[in-house]
């Protein structure tokens, strides 16, 4: 997979997905309700950073080289995926709408009708 079929997968999730640069002009950071769940690194395209499930993210990590703790995140909660590397594409977009998925959870009643949003 590349950056692009990521971005792809990103912003087809929702149509009130915010492509974003807050921390630099290379870093896409990919938003739902101002709530970040996925940053793409443009001057590292082989690369993706996706919040997930704690104890999932662990057994990723030992499962597969080419995921690790992501740098600069909480790490109990963010890993990095490497996407030229032994990580499936299938598994690859499965973390990033899981990704999606727990950062949504986590909105607000009110945001979540506002986006219509089911739990």
């Amino acid at each position: 997979m590349d950056i692009e079929k990521c971005r792809e997968i990103c912003i087809s999730l929702h149509p009130e997905i915010q492509e974003t640069f807050p921390f630099d002009d290379v870093s896409l950071v990919m938003k739902i309700a101002g709530k970040m769940f996925a940053l793409l690194p443009l001057d590292t395209p082989d690369l993706i950073s996706l919040k997930c499930d704690s104890e999932r993210a662990i057994e990723l990590r030992e499962r597969y080289c080419g995921i690790e703790p992501a740098f600069h995140f909480n790490k109990k909660y963010w890993n990095q995926v490497w996407l030229r590397s032994d990580v499936p594409d299938s598994l690859i977009e499965e973390l990033i709408i899981h990704s999606f998925q727990l950062v949504a959870a986590k909105l607000t009643r009110k945001q979540k009708d506002a986006l219509k949003l089911t739990d």
